[in-house]
């Protein structure tokens, strides 16, 4: 116990760090490159990739379209016609149970996704604009954009 008191004055006068300064142009840098980051992974998780796919249209105007879902959705933006109805195809190859459904909130429509398997859903857009897609947990997202 002595020695502990004895050294406690000599730990409080020496630092365990010490700060280094930096110029000012490492600073700049560091904030910017931590910014651009910032908007990188901004853009990755929230912005649109691209155009879309656009869905093929079958017997009687029927607008069909397969997704792969392993690891996210493939195609994940969906071009689609107003009015006409849709049938979209999820092939879940994805052990991974974030995929295991998928929840269309504008249609109010929930989808079970079985893995390994084909399972289908009809939809139909009844306006244009975007119709969000996505896991049940809200990670994996995709748009069916109807025009």
């Amino acid at each position: 116990m002595t020695l502990h008191l004895a050294l406690t004055p000599l730990l409080m006068a020496t630092p365990l760090w010490r700060t280094i300064p930096q110029p000012l142009a490492l600073q700049v840098l560091v904030v910017v490159v931590g910014l651009a980051l910032v908007v990188a992974e901004l853009w990755w998780f929230l912005g649109r990739h691209g155009a879309g796919v656009e869905a093929s249209e079958g017997e009687q105007g029927v607008q069909e379209i397969t997704i792969a879902v392993d690891g996210g959705y493939s195609p994940s933006q969906i071009r689609v016609k107003v009015g006409r109805p849709v049938i979209l195809r999820f092939h879940r190859t994805d052990p991974s149970g974030c995929v295991a459904q998928v929840i269309f909130p504008d249609f109010q429509r929930t989808l079970d996704l079985p893995l390994g398997a084909t399972t289908s859903i009809e939809l139909l857009p009844s306006r244009p604009g975007p119709y969000p897609f996505h896991c049940g947990m809200n990670m994996v997202r995709g748009s069916l954009e109807a025009e």
